[in-house]
């Protein structure tokens, strides 16, 4: 098995049952032959019968069999990876074939950063739907940009998008027009008079922030242009939920950083909204595998390439 992986393992699978490799997924996803049985709707003995035949069409154990689950081995790990690999692939060329004989529109599975997905995945997609109304699309959200790369190398995703302060990775990839930060403080934060008057960046360190975790995209920005600047910066309350930044600032916990469309909604809410001097700006990079897409992702790319990428 350790042959397999380290070079081999994609050949291997190639001998190896499309079910057999979506047993094996639900299982490592689900930890458990129970848990997994009931979420593929097959019964456990006919799980449990597929994963042994796996097992001994790559020569070893896959899982340790624990009174309350199923726990990989190190062999079962290293087939992870190209499991998830070989299955993209699958629904990659099933994916084409359908949409050839117009049998379906397809599926866009696409990974973001929540920043990213609110401002500008989500004019990307409504333009998208609107030209291609039968693709069904999901987007999930990970913490961390380095989890996005890691989804879409692992086939977990087929598109993925995060911070371009990640620089272009292993992966294929488009840059995304910039867009500006915008400050956002709480309700009279500012006196009238000042309202329109840029802050400079310098001030912040006289201000609380509301900021999401180290490593996370805006973060990053702020930290790097105060490392640049030369001031400090404090975080009065970092949290993981994106929901709760606005109402955070709005309560009065502290200021923020904020994409156009999200520091909108602030104001409307009764948020004081100010440009930076100088200004920060963010950019996102749209990213893929190495290889043939789907044709529902394909279409993505394309339309990113000719209406949303960075100009050269």
């Amino acid at each position: 098995m350790a042959r397999a992986a380290s070079g081999g393992a994609v050949s291997t699978l190639r001998w190896v049952e499309r079910r057999q490799l979506e047993y094996f997924l639900a299982l490592v996803e689900h930890g458990g032959f129970t848990n997994a049985a009931r979420v593929l709707r097959v019964a456990q003995p006919s799980l449990s019968h597929a994963i042994a035949a796996l097992e001994a069409e790559v020569g070893g154990l896959l899982f340790h069999r624990l009174p309350h689950g199923a726990v990989l081995t190190p062999a079962g790990e290293a087939l992870v990876e190209p499991a998830r690999q070989v299955a993209r692939d699958l629904v990659t060329a099933m994916a084409s074939v359908r949409e050839v004989l117009g049998l379906s529109g397809g599926r866009l599975d696409i990974v973001a950063q929540t920043t990213l997905a609110v401002d500008p995945l989500a004019r990307m997609l409504g333009e998208y739907v609107a030209r291609h109304p039968r693709v069904a699309v999901r987007v999930t959200d990970p913490e961390r940009g380095s989890e996005v790369d890691h989804r879409v190398r692992t086939g977990q995703c087929e598109l993925g998008l995060r911070s371009a302060t990640l620089g272009p990775g292993e992966l294929e990839g488009v840059d995304l027009t910039e867009q500006e930060l915008f400050l956002v403080l709480p309700p009279g934060a500012v006196a009238p008079e000042a309202a329109g008057d840029p802050v400079q960046l310098a001030e912040l360190s006289a201000l609380p922030l509301v900021a999401t975790p180290e490593g996370t995209g805006i973060r990053d920005i702020l930290t790097e242009a105060a490392r640049e600047l030369g001031f400090e910066h404090r975080v009065a309350v970092e949290t993981a939920h994106r929901a709760m930044i606005v109402p955070l600032v709005l309560a009065g916990a502290g200021a923020t950083l904020l994409p156009p469309s999200m520091a909108d909604e602030a104001a409307s809410k009764g948020a004081v909204v100010r440009a930076t001097d100088p200004v920060l700006r963010y950019r996102g990079r749209l990213v893929w595998r190495a290889g043939p897409l789907s044709p529902a992702a394909d279409s993505f790319v394309t339309m990113t390439r000719e209406h949303y990428a960075q100009a050269p």
